[in-house]
């Protein structure tokens, strides 16, 4: 450790936890959201006995799923601005930002993996309680909302949570666009000072700490939840 520079950590922390980290959080919690919204729609389109709507969404997640993340960032960052102009009407691109690109990259692409989640989660509920709700009066969607979402939802939470994890970790990738994410943040004092083992080996550490924590909390929440099943 001869002439590792902790000063320049406890110096910079600020920026980098104040700037990134909220940068980071905010996109990796809003794209969570996005993309369980989403992803519960699209895993509902699978589960249709409608060939044309199940093929579209199992095209949808297929091909998502056979990309780099990294290439589906580029290219929604060069393309968001183009689509919004063509829908728009405006004739040329539309400037969306950064952190609207990179939002409708991650909900897009983390949609595909939720979608398969919460497949599993909703074919996890009993036949016989949809039937009952259909029993009652209820149509498709009074069914999913009031008797399946719920428990799949229950079901389903360590494994969306264990996603949500693997979500904030992707959010590193941002910072090829020069977006000032976490390690976007880090690579910037790094870059500008010339201590990239401090700063990285300091990026590394954080990130491994929350991944860690946040890992071994669902793990305690999966038992509590067995044990109330």
């Amino acid at each position: 450790m001869h002439g590792f520079d902790f000063e320049i950590i406890w110096r910079t922390a600020p920026y980098v936890f104040m700037t990134g980290m909220v940068f980071t959080i905010k996109l990796t919690v809003f794209a969570t959201i996005g993309a369980i919204i989403l992803g519960t729609l699209l895993a509902m389109m699978r589960l249709s006995s409608n060939r044309i709507v199940s093929g579209l969404s199992g095209g949808y997640v297929n091909f998502l799923r056979a990309l780099p993340l990294i290439l589906i960032i580029f290219w929604f960052y060069f393309l968001v601005p183009y689509i919004f102009g063509w829908i728009l009407q405006a004739g040329h691109p539309i400037s969306v930002g950064g952190f609207t690109s990179a939002l409708i990259t991650f909900v897009l692409f983390e949609a595909a993996y939720f979608c398969e989640i919460m497949r599993a989660g909703i074919q996890s509920i009993p036949r016989g309680q949809i039937g009952a709700g259909y029993a009652l009066g209820l149509n498709y969607w009074q069914v999913m909302w009031h008797i399946v979402l719920p428990q799949a939802f229950r079901n389903m939470t360590p494994v969306l949570l264990t996603q949500m994890i693997v979500l904030f970790q992707d959010t590193s990738l941002v910072y090829v666009l020069s977006l000032t994410d976490f390690l976007g943040a880090a690579n910037n004092v790094a870059q500008r000072d010339g201590r990239l083992v401090e700063m990285f080996i300091f990026a590394a550490l954080v990130y491994f700490l929350i991944s860690y924590a946040a890992s071994r909390t669902v793990k305690r929440l999966e038992r509590r939840m067995a044990i109330v099943r």
